[in-house]
């Protein structure tokens, strides 16, 4: 049996095995489940496949992606009770889709770089978004991703159509701009300009990010990582040392903290 062959069998193995927990004489905790109900699994799961990307960890990447398929089939499995559509819809939609928006691959169309190929991709969206004349070309972005993300996105997209600093200079000098009024609002004690301020000067270094072909939200998670890995490190001198981290000064702490910096 080929690879791909083994990998049909067992998803058809594990639609099996989640129609088997859905049954009445199943899982109480599955059968309780819902679409509403599962979003947060199926967030903490995607980041757990990002970090595990991350770590570099190749046999953790591939249980957290098990992970995330399960909950793809889990969704599946409850529109298909509810009579909405079964695992093949989505399958069949992201196949047809792939192969509309790579005419490039799958039809006559010629690219010369990637930068063509994602200015067809988009240009493709837009035709398939043509007779909605009130959807906006930000619509796209779910309003429920990390903001991160979302800044990253809309910016992205605004770019391709002409909404962009001419180069990252103009990136640079907005977030001098930003930091300067987040400085000013910090000078007046208004909280909620300061809360403003500081979102705007977040979305100009998003800007900068883009400039640099640098995904936000993933760079701040593996920054997010390292700190965790260094800290965990002058959690376990202080336990060494038999003491509690409030015992030490902030300088002693900053010492471990450069111990860890030089391990890592």
């Amino acid at each position: 049996m080929s690879n791909q062959d083994q990998a049909g069998s067992l998803l058809i193995e594990l639609t099996e095995v989640m129609d088997k927990l859905r049954a009445p004489d199943g899982c109480p905790w599955d059968r309780e489940q819902s679409h509403v109900s599962l979003m947060p699994y199926l967030l903490e799961e995607a980041y757990e496949v990002l970090e595990a990307i991350q770590l570099a960890d190749m046999h953790k990447l591939a249980e957290e992606l098990g992970d995330l398929l399960l909950q793809i089939v889990f969704h599946a499995q409850i529109a298909k009770e509810q009579g909405e559509f079964d695992l093949s819809e989505p399958i069949r939609q992201i196949v047809a889709k792939l192969k509309r928006r790579h005419p490039h691959v799958f039809g006559q169309t010629k690219v010369a770089s990637s930068e063509q190929v994602l200015a067809n991709w988009e240009a493709i969206k837009a035709q398939e978004r043509k007779g909605n004349s009130n959807v906006s070309l930000l619509d796209t972005v779910p309003r429920n991703m990390p903001a991160l993300m979302q800044a990253y996105k809309i910016q992205q997209k605004a770019a391709r159509v002409g909404f962009d600093w001419e180069d990252i200079g103009g990136a640079y000098a907005k977030v001098t701009e930003e930091k300067a009024e987040l400085m000013e609002a910090v000078a007046t004690g208004d909280q909620a300009k300061i809360s403003e301020e500081l979102g705007d000067l977040m979305f100009a270094v998003v800007n900068v990010a883009r400039f640099l072909a640098v995904e936000p939200e993933t760079a701040l998670l593996y920054t997010v990582i390292k700190f965790r890995h260094r800290f965990s490190y002058i959690e376990e001198q202080a336990r060494a040392a038999g003491q509690d981290l409030t015992a030490y000064s902030l300088s002693e702490l900053d010492e471990w903290w450069e111990e860890a910096k030089q391990r890592s």
